[in-house]
């Protein structure tokens, strides 16, 4: 079943006189418990699409649909409710509030919604045991490390049960060990949860942990890779393969 479509999505910046296309038609469609990497060179296009699709940018042209509602469509406030109830955002940065404690940070989606106190404690205790941050849940962001932000920032994606995670170079912060252990936790949560996940990475490493990667290239769809029944590294092997091809360099075993 399709959570996601695009259709023929434009995104241009500028004036008429000095105009930019940075996406130039792109087509996706995300099926319900997908987890999907965009990958592509830098100034690709590929952040941008994020954006467009997770509603943080609007579009130049085209239509984005998510749960069979139109979001190009809708106005702010209906957007603005829209998002908090059928999307979770975890970002490179964290976007944590240091004034909050881990607990705090992940319930915050919450505390915008009618859930009641003890389903928001039954739902913290379940994520954070999932994502291994339940014993530094009184703790401030400063007294954290990188990887433990990071999987606090996904455990507050995850808390509303959102219909759909955009993460943007999620790992990109991250040492390779905290990188690992937060890809394992997102592709556990997406087979336990049947969550969807739509991650923009720059990492071969990062998108093996996918089903589908979808490559862009100066602002469209270069072509796009399906895990099928491989293995994982066998996934990562057809990656940087492509990506070799896409950069002008072949891969070598």
């Amino acid at each position: 079943m399709s959570i996601l479509t695009a259709n023929k999505i434009h995104k241009s910046y500028g004036n008429k006189l000095n105009k930019q296309e940075v996406l130039k038609g792109i087509d996706i469609n995300v099926e319900k418990g997908e987890f999907v990497s965009i990958m592509g060179a830098s100034g690709s296009g590929k952040t941008t699409l994020l954006n467009v699709l997770s509603s943080i940018d609007k579009v130049s042209g085209g239509t984005i649909t998510i749960e069979g509602k139109e979001m190009t469509a809708m106005k702010e406030k209906q957007l603005a409710e829209f998002r908090k109830q059928h999307l979770g955002f975890i970002f490179q940065d964290y976007n944590l509030l240091d004034t909050l404690t881990v607990k705090e940070n992940i319930l915050l989606p919450l505390s915008i919604t009618k859930v009641s106190k003890r389903e928001a404690d039954e739902r913290f205790n379940q994520v954070a045991t999932e994502l291994g941050i339940m014993e530094i849940k009184d703790k401030y962001p400063n007294e954290i490390s990188g990887g433990q932000k990071q999987r606090t920032s996904a455990a507050r994606a995850f808390i509303h049960e959102p219909s759909i995670i955009f993460a943007d170079e999620p790992t990109g912060a991250l040492d390779s060990k905290s990188a690992s252990d937060l890809l394992n936790k997102l592709s556990e949560l997406n087979q336990n949860r049947t969550a969807t996940i739509v991650m923009v990475t720059h990492d071969p490493v990062a998108a093996s942990f996918s089903g589908k990667v979808i490559f862009i290239k100066d602002g469209q769809i270069y072509t796009q890779l399906n895990k099928g029944d491989q293995s994982r590294q066998d996934f990562f092997k057809d990656i940087m393969k492509t990506q070799g091809v896409l950069g002008g360099v072949p891969y070598e075993r």
